[in-house]
């Protein structure tokens, strides 16, 4: 049942986003050289490496961390507003429809930092990972914490196990009405947000 949520459910978004992806994708290529959309490699269920899709959001050819942090110069103006407005994360639809990704879930993680997962947080990965999950809306404002020189230290030792210990917990009693209830919830603090 989960699964034909997101079927219909990444079509339909697919479908009804497209003037707005078009949009987007022309302020990207427009503000800098390079291409519209981002693949950055992620740990998907079963620790199976895949390609999550984003728009491009930082200048490219940028070396530096998987994770961005709020004063990260690698980021463009429109990079910087559509992060803002959590836009870049639209294309994940793709993978959505493809099953790579789920509408619901964790989200999905770089290897370097599934690498240090214990046994018990590596349980996450029995399912596929996701657009929203209970993690992603208490950690809405990520970049925020990640400030100072230690803040790789701050998402290792702190961020990513209260993420992981909230995504645990609600794998093991998700269903899809649950997961119905979050999607609304998500929308919800998207447009509060704006």
């Amino acid at each position: 049942m989960t699964r034909l949520l997101d079927i219909v459910a990444s079509i339909a978004g697919l479908l009804l986003l497209s003037p707005l992806f078009v949009i987007i994708g022309l302020a990207v290529k427009v503000s800098s050289p390079g291409p519209v959309f981002h693949r950055a490699e992620r740990v998907g269920r079963g620790g199976k490496i895949f390609f999550l899709y984003k728009f491009r959001s930082m200048r490219t050819g940028a070396a530096g961390p998987a994770i961005s942090t709020a004063c990260d110069s690698r980021i463009t103006g429109v990079g910087r507003l559509i992060r803002k407005m959590k836009l870049d994360e639209l294309p994940q639809l793709m993978n959505v429809l493809i099953g790579e990704m789920s509408l619901v879930g964790a989200r999905p993680e770089d290897p370097k930092y599934v690498a240090l997962y214990d046994e018990e947080q590596r349980q996450i990965l029995a399912a596929r990972p996701g657009m929203t999950s209970p993690a992603s809306l208490a950690y809405r404002s990520e970049q925020e914490l990640l400030v100072g020189p230690d803040w790789e230290r701050i998402y290792i030792d702190r961020i990513m196990p209260d993420k992981l210990r909230l995504d645990l917990e609600y794998q093991r009693r998700r269903s899809v009405v649950t997961d119905i209830g979050l999607i609304v919830r998500t929308i919800g603090a998207l447009l509060l947000r704006r």
